[in-house]
């Protein structure tokens, strides 16, 4: 098992940001709900941090459930692990009994592990199935979406996901390709995009192929159209005086998470009120300046945290009735 899987993405700044919800006095034990589990570094972390916290920790792949499972049964019954899609939290507090929520994290994109797994086909640098399925037990994989889209919408899915300049001529390599065989490994897929790109296009930018793999997985897993419910759903669920901190690893979950922080910390009323109604008040407090990036030191330890943003909110107000 490597090691680089166990080092969570700008650790410290996630806990000072959250720190302030969870250390405040109450009358219950401060809930943070840790959206996007992996392999338990960041919730590890936050059950040390704050000793009287409960955790609620959700994730849709059951291995990485396992496995954190093992790393988090020290901390006996304030652990709570769930397995669902981070969209699912009003449901998964619901069913648990509770109301509202003190602390919120989300470490968005592939955990380690999946990258590490060479069996699961995330990664362009080894050859595995194309599959790319964070939970197994249900949907469909890379393979078949690259075997049975038509190339209008596969170009789509490279454009708008993988933001992949190149769309059009990897997609029309592709479906000559599966027309004679089908699509079944990320081997020959890393192949026909090095002999599809010009030679400009790859001398830029890492692998040739990283583009299309994430716009595949985001495909795969409905990324951004769950995430599109999933950070309303998250803010709706935080107690007045609860923060939210979101790690995002592109530029569309980091514009989308932007979206829904700036629209929240905005005042809604109708211009020329001499007064504003409570109604109309930012219902969040932005607690960082744009989106926060990980230090120099911190990207030469662990390079999986180079393309990370940092954004937090607070609530301030609740919900009108």
């Amino acid at each position: 098992m490597s090691q680089t899987r166990h080092v969570p993405v700008m650790l410290q700044r996630c806990l000072d940001l959250l720190a302030p919800a969870l250390e405040a006095p109450g009358p219950q034990p401060p809930v943070v709900v840790d959206c996007t589990l992996g392999l338990g570094g960041h919730s590890e972390a936050l059950l040390a941090a704050f000793p009287t916290a409960r955790l609620i920790a959700l994730d849709r792949d059951k291995e990485a459930l396992r496995l954190s499972g093992e790393r988090l049964a020290p901390y006996g019954d304030r652990a709570e692990l769930v397995h669902a899609v981070y969209d699912e939290l009003p449901e998964v507090l619901d069913r648990l009994g509770v109301p509202k929520v003190q602390g919120i994290l989300f470490d968005l994109g592939v955990s380690s592990m999946q990258l590490d797994e060479a069996d699961r086909g995330f990664a362009y640098a080894q050859d595995a199935p194309l599959d790319m399925r964070m939970d197994q037990t249900t949907g469909i994989g890379a393979a078949e979406v690259l075997n049975t889209y038509p190339p209008g919408e596969l170009v789509r899915i490279l454009r708008a996901y993988g933001e992949e300049k190149q769309a059009k001529r990897i997609v029309s390599a592709v479906v000559r390709e599966r027309e004679k065989e089908p699509f079944t490994n990320s081997a020959r897929l890393v192949e026909l995009i090095r002999d599809s790109l010009p030679q400009a296009a790859k001398r830029t930018g890492g692998n040739p192929a990283k583009r299309t793999f994430q716009a595949l997985r985001i495909e795969v897993n409905g990324e951004l159209t769950v995430l599109e419910r999933a950070i309303p759903a998250a803010v709706r669920s935080l107690a007045v005086g609860g923060r939210i901190a979101v790690l995002s690893y592109h530029s569309l979950e980091d514009r989308l998470v932007k979206q829904v922080l700036a629209a929240g910390a905005a005042n809604t009323a109708p211009a020329g009120l001499p007064v504003v109604p409570e109604r109309y008040q930012p219902r969040l407090k932005l607690l960082t300046r744009g989106a926060e990036l990980p230090t120099e030191e911190e990207v030469a330890e662990n390079r999986r945290a180079a393309p990370a943003r940092l954004r937090g909110a607070q609530r301030i107000r609740a919900e009108e009735r």
